[in-house]
């Protein structure tokens, strides 16, 4: 993701800015009209982008007998009541009207435009939302200033090559906006009046897609705009005509405060470093039509901070002439201030692995007295944000060079109900290993160590590192339930992977408590040394080419430094989320069941501290354990029909893909069969059953069973399974049928009984079985709101047929079963099961 500014610092910094009235400058002399540049053509008359509205809105070029536009006297239009500031451009609010002053040094300069939703109406998202960025240029032409798109998709990198006027001529830079030239001020530079462009916001930045309606300018209004050396934040409330509102809405109008965000960018980009899809980090990409191969190349190149040495060292290491610097937003709350800072500075041991001392730091916001210019929207910083939000999330967005990949700046967003979502993650993993855990809240030493781990997550995002979910796979069990290596090493390789807390260890096991959260890991120290240091005597991406794949070669022997295959998709059982020690999920979840179920008992004296206390916190703490119940058993369904893989290069012998083993995909059935489809009655404790609700039990346990019973049955896995037994030909292989059979023995256990009773729960499941199966040979009707002619997608053929079979086979073993049903409801279920099988393998329509 990549973002430029969000703060709650935002309203203050408007209102704070010192705004002055404009001396009237010396009169300068109008420069003679000049051809365009770079774009060929003479030049052209391309419309009056804003006509003169009269009233109070002074000088605004019009157009003279010509047509030409003509600028007025600068004193006529930047008035002595104009609010003026200075930076990047001079900006100044004169009435209503905004206007910019572009210096002639800043035209046909790259600059990036960030579009960023700051505020929105109930049920429109939240506050922070990314909308877009582009790359922009402000261009003369004659007496108007255009505003163009640039595209860095496709280059020629070598300027001597012939093709450059053809890629050129491919990728001409649109005219996002015209305006006409208002006044001239000092040294040429250009008035135009920018407060349609804001008001009315073109497509290109623009937030239609956050809605679906029309802007109504007359309840538009511009808030301002801030100046900085090296950006512009402006900020607008836009107030749309909400298309397609019922009547009966509560308001079919929207009012969004929208932020911009115009920021320069370097006038000599850093040297990019070629992307590896062995190592991940996030990239920019364009197709380079200059180099001297065959085809049309893409070169794709990670997105880092350009962190360079100074002549200074301290021991090995070298003092960067600019550090990556983060600051703590004011608003967060100040005790959770220390642990904001430390988890930024949680990366140093990284860049030091890279050759850098303190490349990395954590500072506080300087105050209004320390620094009165200093402000989160100013392009120079990058911000921990803090968000008055009841979103349980965190994100860690950049804004990069799309010529380079060079991160810019970084806003890392933490929405306050993170640490609720913090609390009922640890608490459903760990908190039968941890005392501090037996009573909620949770101490504020604890919470403030988990909101460390999850800021420090985030700013592992912002430096440019994509999530690593297959890290979790690469430490054997038997080592993170070793209480050394934990300490030395942590539970997963990396923080970037969803591995939270440790749940496979025991309470025998003796883990310290420090170690059952992550921390910055080895993959996380190897790979910010892949992609942060210097090599010594590259010029060009190229020449560090073969430096990168021997280091990249560091995983052949240490899996632990692996990074998820790119292509792999969940084809991977060893690619997981929210999973611990799933280099064996069997033996992991198994380990995991033991944990939540020693949580049942804790949950009521966990969740009820106080006389006054209701039982809302019971019920949502019970929904989280269930989850973390369904959670750790997809981990193993995942195991059957997949193929575990290595991301390699041409460089590396041996194949990427491996099919997992019959043996093992047999034991995750089994698995399965014994602890996900008996009915888990460790849940079903009436004492806390009838303290949550007076129904819905079953739907929740059958809801968590369904999911797992999808995951074993998703068309994907049951294709690649035919795909295995044909490409393959493993000596032992694990045949669809034989898959499909073993899956609904377990749940349909009963039917082998000599007295067959099933109760309500295994119905439940058993339904739950019978409408994916029906929905692979007869697809559902498509959801409502779809486009009339929608067709839900079928199963593969394959899976069609072999899906009959199944239920020709149940109505079988149902039949034979029926006479022994020993109670009237199973009777009853039974017939009525044979009746939807027989709808289902021969529809009357």
């Amino acid at each position: 993701m990549k973002r430029l500014s969000s703060s709650l610092l935002a309203a203050a910094a408007l209102v704070g800015a010192c705004y002055r009235t404009a001396p009237a400058p010396a009169p300068a002399p109008t420069p003679a009209p000049t051809a365009a540049r770079g774009n060929g053509g003479a030049p052209t008359n391309p419309g009056d982008s804003s006509a003169n509205p009269g009233g109070g809105r002074a000088g605004n070029g019009a157009p003279g007998a010509s047509g030409e536009p003509n600028p007025k006297p600068y004193a006529s239009v930047i008035t002595p009541a104009a609010k003026s500031k200075s930076g990047l451009f001079k900006v100044h609010q004169v009435g209503t009207a905004l206007f910019f002053e572009i210096p002639k040094a800043e035209l046909d300069k790259d600059m990036l435009v960030t579009t960023e939703i700051e505020k929105t109406p109930a049920g429109s998202g939240y506050g922070g939302q990314s909308v877009d960025d582009n790359v922009m240029r402000w261009e003369r032409r004659g007496n108007r200033i255009l505003l163009r798109s640039m595209n860095y998709s496709i280059v020629a990198s070598d300027t001597t090559n012939p093709i450059v006027s053809a890629v050129a001529n491919a990728n001409y830079a649109p005219i996002v906006k015209a305006f006409n030239i208002a006044s001239w001020g000092p040294d040429s530079s250009a008035v135009i009046d920018v407060s349609d462009l804001f008001k009315n916001p073109p497509t290109e930045l623009g937030i239609s897609g956050s809605y679906r309606g029309t802007v109504d300018q007359s309840r538009s209004f511009l808030n301002g705009a801030t100046p900085y050396p090296e950006n512009i934040v402006v900020r607008a409330d836009l107030t749309v005509n909400l298309a397609g509102a019922a009547p009966t809405a509560p308001s079919r109008s929207g009012t969004f405060g929208v932020l911009w965000s115009i920021v320069k960018l370097p006038e000599v980009p850093m040297m990019p470093r070629l992307f590896d899809s062995r190592v991940g980090y996030f990239t920019d990409r364009t197709v380079d039509f200059g180099r001297q191969v065959q085809k049309s190349e893409t070169r794709t190149f990670i997105t880092r901070y350009r962190l360079e040495c100074s002549a200074q060292m301290v021991g090995n290491l070298c003092v960067p002439k600019k550090p990556i610097v983060y600051y703590v937003d004011p608003a967060t709350p100040k005790w959770l201030v220390p642990w904001v800072k430390k988890a930024i500075e949680d990366w140093q041991p990284a860049f030091e692995a890279a050759g850098f001392y303190k490349g990395i730091i954590a500072k506080e916001a300087p105050s209004k007295a320390e620094d009165p210019d200093w402000s989160a929207e100013d392009a120079r910083y990058s911000v921990v944000d803090w968000l008055p939000s009841t979103t349980e999330n965190a994100v860690g967005p950049h804004t990069s060079d799309p010529r380079s990949g060079e991160i810019i700046s970084a806003h890392l967003q933490i929405y306050h109900n993170v640490m609720n979502l913090n609390r009922k993650w640890y608490w459903t993993q760990v908190g039968a290993l941890d005392p501090r855990a037996r009573r909620l809240p949770l101490p504020d030493s604890l919470a403030g160590r988990l909101m460390e781990y999850v800021i420090a997550h985030e700013t592992g995002h912002s430096i440019g590192f994509q999530h690593n979910m297959k890290a979790s796979a690469m430490f054997p069990i038997d080592s993170i339930r070793n209480p050394d290596f934990v300490r030395r090493n942590g539970h997963t390789p990396t923080l970037m992977d969803y591995s939270r807390y440790n749940y496979v260890a025991q309470p025998e096991d003796g883990i310290a408590l420090a170690d059952l959260i992550p921390k910055i890991g080895p993959y996380d120290i190897w790979a910010t040394h892949w992609g942060y240091a210097p090599i010594a005597g590259a010029k060009t991406p190229d020449d560090e080419r073969a430096t990168l794949d021997r280091w990249a070669h560091d995983q052949d022997t240490k899996p632990w430094l692996r990074f998820s295959t790119s292509d792999a998709g969940a084809s991977d059982p060893r690619n997981n989320t929210e999973a611990v020690g799933d280099d064996d999920a069997v033996r992991a979840t198994g380990l995991g069941l033991k944990n939540i179920q020693r949580l049942v008992p804790m949950l009521i004296p966990a969740t009820t501290t106080t006389a006054t206390d209701d039982y809302s916190d019971l019920k949502e703490m019970y929904g989280s354990l269930v989850g973390q119940w369904s959670t750790e058993m997809r981990h193993v369904a995942v195991i059957p029909g997949a193929l575990e893989s290595q991301e390699k290069y041409v460089s590396q012998p041996g194949a990427r893909y491996t099919p997992v083993s019959a043996a093992r995909q047999r034991e995750a059935v089994k698995f399965l069969n014994e602890n996900a489809f008996k009915t888990p009655t460790f849940f079903l404790v009436p004492d806390i059953l009838n303290k949550m609700q007076g129904d819905g039990v079953i739907t929740r346990i059958v809801g968590a069973q369904s999911g797992i019973i999808s995951t074993l049955l998703s068309d994907s896995r049951l294709s690649r399974m035919v795909e295995i037994e044909t490409l393959y030909k493993p000596a032992d292989v694990y045949t669809l049928p034989a898959y499909l059979a073993d899956i609904r023995g377990g749940i349909w256990t009963e039917l082998s009984s000599g007295s067959v009773k099933i109760d309500p729960y295994q119905r439940g499941l058993q339904q739950a079985w019978l409408d994916i199966v029906k929905g692979k040979i007869i697809p559902p009707p498509p959801p409502a709101g779809l486009p009339a002619g929608f067709v839900m997608p079928k199963a593969p053929h394959d899976v069609q047929a072999i899906m009959r079979v199944e239920l020709k086979t149940l109505d079988g073993q149902i039949a034979a079963a029926q006479g022994r049903a020993s109670d009237a409801m199973t009777k009853a279920y039974l017939a009525d099961v044979r009746h939807q099988i027989d709808e289902t393998l021969n529809p009357k329509n």
